[in-house]
């Protein structure tokens, strides 16, 4: 049975070569990129041999546990990878468990990933070959952390099996994926930082991982090469009791997902909880604002925009810190962000919008309770972020200039914003789409609504700019409270006249909208 796996698995990686061009072309970069790096791990392992001892342990160790912590998470950041013996699809065949288990993990070596990570974990022994215990010793801890690699991921992939298939989980966990390259920038200058200042960095971290599953196989043969065996045997016990604890909890969440049907969670609402339409008014633009905020709260699309935000505010704070900088423009730039972020609200309505048309809503009504939506959280959220930064750095005489800057900013861009999405429609991402997807048919408009639609709101919002500039060059606080003042009337009277005028145009392109939106499928 496992020989038949095995085949299984080699016949379906030979069948993605005759499946089309672009997918050859696919196995054949990667294969070329795994191999690039497969033979720049040989070539340095080999050299790493001639280094001193504690040198070759802590890039060993390091190496090892991100080799091990890779093999983890990437499963579940990108949803779908190397599923070509998915458990699920033998759930109609009685194969007995431990034959199974064997199968899916030799099956797991079986790809560009395991035999990237086999050679080079083999290829250790050569870099202690010097030590002729210790490249024995590595070569069986090599093959145990291997195994410990692919028992790992197929825990973590058998757990996260019933998620999945979920809209949810894919939504969530597209999001997620992308913090880390938000914070690619920050996380590289820290790491640098820390080796800098720091010289005994790498080797304190590669201290505290051999005593970790991640590091405890890969620190045993410098142990046997410093003569400490006893100390190598805990750390080998470490990792096969890691991988016995890994093959019993994979055996049991296996067993209970052959049985076990998915379950994607429904959301359950007791009895008459009508959510954000029972706190809303009970008017055309109160239905209009709680279906959009429930939208806001729910579709990933919008949700997305509200979770980069709080990282824009780490970045800033990171280029910044204390002495100001960028991060005391945090208000003003949220303010911008939020503001715009409905320009686009009834290209992502798509078919949905016939609601509106079918139950004649009008379009004042649309325009105010879409806006109405998007102040019940961006007002406060940009009143917290303009004066929180403030107060860090300490600098809370600025507060009058930067809330009238942020107020004015927010106010005048969602009228703007009502004006543009009754006028302009253009291809964004399908309901239940990634959000960061771009959809085919993006042309020059799309760019070009959002550049000059940008241009148009600081122009609008010219006079807080011009108090501001006016306020930090002569340090008079009178141009400060003027740019309050400024920003709370005219932002009001933008968004009055915002709502009013992209309600005539709703109200004249309203069946033309909803055919532009609906060709967008």
């Amino acid at each position: 049975m496992v020989a038949d796996l095995l085949r299984l698995k080699l016949l379906l990686l030979r069948n993605t070569f005759k499946r089309s061009t672009a997918q050859l072309i696919g196995v054949i970069l990667g294969g070329l990129y795994g191999l690039g790096i497969l033979s720049f791990l040989v070539v340095g392992l080999v050299l790493l041999g001639a280094a001193d001892l504690e040198f070759i342990r802590t890039i060993l160790v390091l190496g090892g546990s991100a080799a091990v912590l890779g093999w983890i998470i990437i499963p579940i950041a990108v949803t779908g990878i190397d599923m070509t013996l998915d458990p699920a699809r033998f759930v109609t065949f009685a194969i007995p468990m431990r034959q199974l288990l064997t199968g899916l993990v030799l099956g797991g070596l079986v790809g560009i990933p395991g035999v990237v990570t086999l050679i080079a974990a083999l290829a250790q022994v050569l870099t202690w070959i010097r030590y002729p215990a210790a490249a024995l010793t590595a070569l069986v801890c090599g093959l145990v952390a291997v195994l410990l690699c692919v028992v790992a991921s197929r825990l973590v992939t058998t757990a996260v099996s019933s998620m999945t298939g979920s809209r949810r989980f894919k939504d969530v966990n597209g999001i997620v994926a992308f913090i880390p390259l938000i914070f690619l920038g920050p996380i590289i200058a820290g790491v640098t930082a820390g080796f800098q200042n720091s010289p005994g960095f790498a080797a304190s971290l590669a201290d505290v991982l051999a005593w970790t599953p991640l590091g405890a196989l890969w620190a045993a043969p410098a142990d046997v090469a410093a003569g400490d065996a006893g100390l190598a045997v805990v750390r080998f016990l470490i990792g096969v009791v890691t991988l016995v604890l890994f093959l019993a909890l994979w055996s049991r969440s296996l067993g209970h997902a052959l049985v076990t049907p998915p379950y994607n969670a429904v959301a359950k609402r007791a009895g008459g909880n009508l959510g954000w339409f029972g706190r809303f008014p009970a008017t055309p633009a109160g239905a209009v604002g709680a279906r959009a905020l429930t939208y806001w709260l729910r579709d990933p699309r919008y949700f997305a925009s509200l979770v980069v935000i709080p990282f824009i505010a780490v970045l800033l704070y990171f280029s910044g810190g204390a002495s100001g900088g960028a991060f005391v423009f945090l208000g003003p730039i949220t303010a911008f962000l939020m503001a715009w972020s409905i320009s686009a609200d009834i290209s992502y309505d798509n078919t949905a919008f016939s609601l509106h048309l079918s139950t004649g809503v009008s379009g004042r009504d649309d325009r105010m309770g879409r806006v109405a939506a998007l102040l019940v959280f961006a007002l406060p959220v940009t009143l917290v972020f303009t004066v929180v930064p403030l107060l860090i750095t300490g600098r809370a005489e600025d507060l009058p200039v930067m809330l009238g800057l942020s107020i004015g900013l927010l106010l005048t861009g969602a009228g703007l914003s009502s004006v543009v999405s009754a006028r302009y429609t253009y291809n964004v991402p399908l309901p239940g789409e990634s959000a960061f997807k771009t959809p085919p048919g993006t042309n020059f408009l799309m760019f070009a609504v959002q550049f000059v639609g940008w241009f148009v709101m600081l122009l609008l919002a010219l006079p807080e700019i011009a108090l501001t500039i006016a306020y930090f060059a002569t340090g008079n606080a009178l141009f400060g409270w003027l740019s309050l003042l400024v920003g709370l009337a005219l932002g009001a009277i933008l968004l009055v006249v915002g709502v009013r005028v992209g309600g005539r145009w709703y109200d004249r392109r309203a069946p033309e909208l909803l055919l532009a939106v609906s060709s967008n499928r």
